[in-house]
């Protein structure tokens, strides 16, 4: 799983995979090939990849919700060790329309690793990020600020959208204010529906990274670059003063109606 994620170029997956889970990933060495294997794997196969031995692929569902990339040749692998534990259980997340384990776990890494290079690049005030599981945690991101200069929503949003973690496949970046939980979509669309001037507030970036997998990537003939939209939903630094008061009740008085009526609302509500 961790594989399949942005991890740094030159970082040691089993590293990450290790500060994800707490604690050190126990290995063994393959047999064939001497290279490190979980130890508590279910299965694991060892095999070695040619550059000229190629069979036909494709398509194949995708964490886009499509059968996507076509049919072509691929390298394949030739096994030479099979190891698994007796009565092996096979976990998988098969790719398809989201929301499935596919895109929850990518995204909880994802939210995280764009925060991270945001804050690396020197852009203050960051209070969430969201990989929103509807575009397979890939193509939508939301980033909540405390808005401290002017500009600073686009440079929120400009960097989000380009960073190594942020940059593969993505498609909208929205930058919100502090006020606007980013994992929640309705307050996200609320605040797209009521701070957005379409003449100021969106950006168009052509020819950015993206992949065959992407059912819109462009050129036709090379499919490997998108177009990606970058809004800033935050309320108007020129007017953050003097902008409407927003219409709701506050968190305490949410919490004292919750405790005294929490035997007939719904749990959670």
């Amino acid at each position: 799983m961790v594989a399949g994620l942005e991890i740094p170029y030159g970082k040691n997956e089993y590293d990450a995979a290790g500060g994800l889970i707490g604690e050190a990933v126990e290995v063994i060495l393959g047999p064939k090939t001497g290279l490190p294997i979980p130890a508590q794997a279910e299965i694991a196969f060892e095999g070695f990849v040619a550059p000229d031995d190629l069979v036909d692929e494709g398509p194949l569902g995708e964490w886009t919700g499509y059968y996507a990339g076509g049919a072509k040749r691929e390298p394949a692998i030739r096994i030479e060790t099979l190891m698994h534990r007796n009565n092996p259980v096979l976990l998988g997340a098969i790719p398809a329309v989201p929301p499935n384990d596919d895109t929850f776990y990518r995204g909880t890494y994802r939210c995280g690793a764009v925060w991270n290079q945001i804050e690396a690049a020197g852009v203050p005030g960051v209070k969430g990020v969201w990989a929103h599981e509807a575009g397979g945690s890939r193509f939508w991101l939301t980033v909540s600020i405390k808005q401290m200069y002017g500009g600073h929503a686009k440079q929120a949003g400009l960097i989000a959208s380009q960073c190594h973690a942020g940059a593969y496949a993505n498609r909208y970046v929205i930058v919100v204010d502090d006020d606007i939980n980013p994992a929640d979509i309705d307050e996200v669309i609320w605040a797209m529906c009521t701070r957005v001037d379409p003449r100021e507030d969106v950006d168009i970036l052509k020819n950015c990274w993206s992949t065959t997998l992407d059912p819109m990537a462009y050129p036709v003939d090379q499919p490997t670059f998108n177009s990606r939209m970058v809004i800033d939903a935050c309320k108007p630094w020129a007017r953050r003063d003097t902008f409407p008061v927003v219409a709701r009740s506050s968190a305490a008085l949410d919490e004292r109606i919750r405790a005294k009526w929490a035997h007939v609302l719904p749990k959670g509500a």
